[in-house]
């Protein structure tokens, strides 16, 4: 599961990482991005790739209304192909999610413990995601989002089981390529190009409130 997470980079170190053609929002620091925030993804859009804010948790197309998107903040990679909610996207309208580090907790001594995970080049990386039009009856068109998760590996295992999907930089052009409909080669990506070795360490427990939102949130602390 991801459920928390982190962004803080500038529109100008964004531009460095990703390729991105068109924007259409702002960036600014978010040390507790929670679900129904309006998220940065990079989605691909007539061919350019457009940076734009989606509502965190997917709304597929049939939705009756927007609430379902409370239960779909994350998908799980092993039933994206299935599952009604993610096929359609899975195959055609994939995105990048930008950020910086996420959050998980681990439960020690009865207490549940913030951890930390981020890269340890200090880069900017990207969550696999999907994405989705729904309007409603004489609604405008709302965009959504759900960020992939996958069995944790063994940098993560220790803290909690499930873990977000981490696109290498390699795979970024592959996975937003929407004339790409090959599912099982899309499936692939999500085993052969993704970041397994990440760093972490304990964190404050004030990030369990999204109104706590600072740079002292992701500071290592010492466990007593």
């Amino acid at each position: 599961m991801c459920g928390r997470f982190v962004g803080y980079r500038k529109l100008e170190e964004l531009y460095q990482h990703f390729t991105i053609d068109h924007v259409k929002c702002e960036s600014f620091e978010n040390y507790n991005i929670a679900p129904a925030q309006k998220i940065l993804v990079i989605a691909q859009q007539e061919g350019k790739n457009i940076l734009d804010r989606f509502h965190w948790g997917l709304v597929p197309n049939w939705a009756k209304d927007k609430t379902i998107g409370t239960k779909l903040i994350n998908a799980r990679s092993e039933t994206l192909s299935t599952k009604a909610s993610f096929r359609n996207a899975f195959k055609r309208r994939r995105c990048l999610i930008p950020a910086d580090g996420f959050y998980e907790w681990k439960t020690i001594k009865g207490i549940k413990q913030p951890y930390y995970f981020t890269l340890s080049n200090d880069k900017p990386f990207a969550f696999a995601g999907l994405w989705e039009i729904w309007t409603g009856e004489n609604e405008a068109e709302f965009r959504s989002c759900t960020i992939i998760t996958a069995d944790a590996t063994e940098s993560v295992k220790l803290v909690h089981h499930r873990m977000p999907v981490i696109l290498k930089l390699d795979y970024y052009d592959q996975w937003l390529d929407a004339k790409n409909l090959n599912v099982s080669g899309i499936q692939k990506i999500l085993h052969d190009g993704i970041v397994t070795e990440l760093s972490s360490w304990p964190v404050s427990s004030q990030v369990n409130s999204v109104k706590n939102n600072g740079p002292e949130n992701i500071e290592r602390i010492l466990l007593t």
